[in-house]
């Protein structure tokens, strides 16, 4: 079984602050044209994905598509929440269109690496592995009619507890959700080194809880004092009540991140690929379970919008890099 993992956090503070800001100001910080690829996938176009086969004989063309959106809640309500676009994406490629639960961003993008899921939506910190190991090509993120997009990291702790600052973290048990979530796991730990010299297990307990509403459940039960977690995840469960909100308190939030890359695996043949894109942008949102569940978001999510893998994610890149995160694929 292929294991995908970061390696140990190893940070510079330095480091870290430098590549920050230069993000913030808007400098590209990337890797030369495919080297962080897996030697299976070829890149010459420039843009850090994998290039589509060019020998016919390569490409895939499955009579059934396999979906999976990233293991953010329960599988099981965003089964239901993703049915219209399913039927949509079946009627404009002629194929059946299979939702597939994931439980980890490690599994998800096994399944791709592995041939078995075609389409995915996968976390904004697992993306630069998904795009080196599993052969992930994302083109398109989620947006508001504006084309507004975005999300930031918040920590969070019990409203009526005794944490009211982040040097209050000291001796507590912080929940992350996975080592492959950028603002469930990378972002937080990197910024918690480095803005305020806290580290575990030094300073504090760290738990993995497997996925944001766990983490944001855990804190409002009072499993965890406290929490890194995606406030859009956290603002949707509050909406349709799934957690109380007069319970949470925020101590920290991040800069504004890309969310969710839509994409599909790099092997698909051409006309299909060109088909299941072609689905994203002309799907109708309105009047859809999508629509009413991401509309709950800040900013709302109301459709889709082209992303360039390379620009939009150069800042995670960038997290991982002062990190000392590889994509090497184990």
């Amino acid at each position: 079984m292929t294991r995908f993992e970061p390696t140990p956090l190893s940070i510079s503070r330095r480091r870290f602050a430098a590549a920050l800001a230069l993000a913030g100001a808007g400098t590209l910080l990337t890797t030369r044209p495919g080297e962080a690829l897996d030697p299976r996938f070829k890149e010459k176009a420039g843009d850090l994905v994998a290039d589509t086969p060019a020998d016919p004989k390569d490409w895939i063309d499955p009579a059934t598509l396999i979906f999976a959106y990233t293991p953010v809640e329960d599988p099981e309500v965003y089964r239901k929440i993703w049915d219209d676009f399913i039927n949509h994406v079946a009627k404009e490629t002629g194929r059946k269109v299979v939702f597939f639960p994931v439980q980890s961003n490690a599994a998800q993008i096994e399944a791709m690496r592995a041939g078995r899921l075609h389409i995915a939506g996968f976390n904004t910190g697992s993306v630069p592995l998904a795009v080196n190991c599993g052969g992930f090509v994302p083109f398109a993120m989620a947006a508001s009619k504006t084309g507004q997009y975005g999300y930031e990291m918040e920590i969070i702790v019990q409203a009526d507890g005794p944490i009211q600052k982040i040097e209050d973290l000291k001796g507590k048990t912080v929940a992350f959700t996975d080592p492959n979530s950028n603002s469930g796991f990378k972002a937080p730990s990197a910024i918690l080194k480095s803005k305020f010299g806290l580290e575990a297990p030094r300073d504090f307990k760290s738990a993995f809880s497997g996925k944001h509403d766990n983490s944001i459940i855990g804190v409002a039960n009072k499993d965890y004092d406290a929490a890194a977690i995606a406030n859009a995840v956290m603002v949707r469960m509050i909406a349709r009540g799934a957690v109380d909100g007069a319970k949470l308190r925020t101590i920290y939030k991040s800069q504004t991140f890309p969310t969710t890359a839509y994409g599909l695996v790099y092997n698909l043949k051409p006309d299909l690929a060109a088909k299941i894109k072609q689905a994203f942008f002309n799907f109708q949102w309105e009047g859809t379970a999508l629509a009413v569940e991401f509309a709950r978001s800040t900013p709302p999510e109301e459709k889709f919008i082209p992303i360039d893998y390379k620009e939009k994610w150069a800042v995670v890149r960038d997290i991982d890099e002062a990190m000392g995160v590889s994509y090497t694929c184990k």
